[in-house]
């Protein structure tokens, strides 16, 4: 049987992914964001670098053709070649960053994470837990219980999450570390989400 890879896999879970196409060249790029539409992200595709944003190998809300050579440029120029097998074009989507995630605890099994990205996760901790498999109600209360929920609700005027499509990635989440046992961590960070739709831009499977 043929093994699956992680975007088949995350599909298979109703897991949304960002339209985007794989490419090597330049001018591929400049084919790609066309058939897409601007705006759009740019990140290289590496073995070999893991935390691409940290490298300079990430690029959001590039406009037009020519912000597109220029960033392409400037990644070749900053990122050894050696360190580049390529790069995705992806359409970009504005809303709301959060984190959807799973850790294999040796104890508890698979922990399922929700959190506001950005400086919440990263400065704040404003994460919550629970233990998989979990429920609607469950995921429904992580939400609720993270510092930062009223942004989601559009707070001050702001972007108003669909949370019933974020509590739906929760639960497929929550299946997928299930029905996957060979999966040490998903992390799905950002989820894009705004009042229409919530997409998984970033995507990393530990197995």
């Amino acid at each position: 049987m043929k093994k699956m890879d992680d975007n088949a896999l995350l599909k298979k879970y109703g897991i949304p992914l960002p339209a985007a196409k794989e490419v090597k060249t330049k001018q591929e790029a400049v084919d790609a964001a066309k058939q897409l539409g601007y705006p759009v992200v740019l990140k290289i595709k590496s073995s070999t670098i893991l935390h691409k944003t940290d490298a300079g190998g990430v690029k959001l809300g590039i406009q037009n053709e020519f912000q597109l050579r220029e960033a392409i440029e400037e990644m070749q120029k900053k990122i050894p070649s050696k360190d580049i097998q390529g790069f995705l074009v992806q359409k970009f989507y504005d809303g709301h960053y959060v984190l959807i995630g799973m850790k294999r605890d040796a104890q508890f099994g698979p922990v399922i994470a929700f959190g506001l990205g950005g400086i919440f996760v990263e400065i704040m901790k404003d994460v919550s837990f629970r233990v998989a498999p979990i429920t609607e109600k469950d995921a429904g209360e992580m939400m609720k219980e993270v510092k930062a929920y009223s942004i989601l609700e559009g707070a001050r005027g702001g972007i108003k999450a669909d949370k019933k499509l974020l509590v739906e990635i929760l639960l497929a989440v929550s299946k997928m570390a299930m029905e996957n046992t060979e999966l040490k961590e998903i992390d799905l960070n950002p989820v894009v989400v705004n009042e229409k739709q919530a997409v998984a831009v970033d995507v990393r499977l530990i197995k």
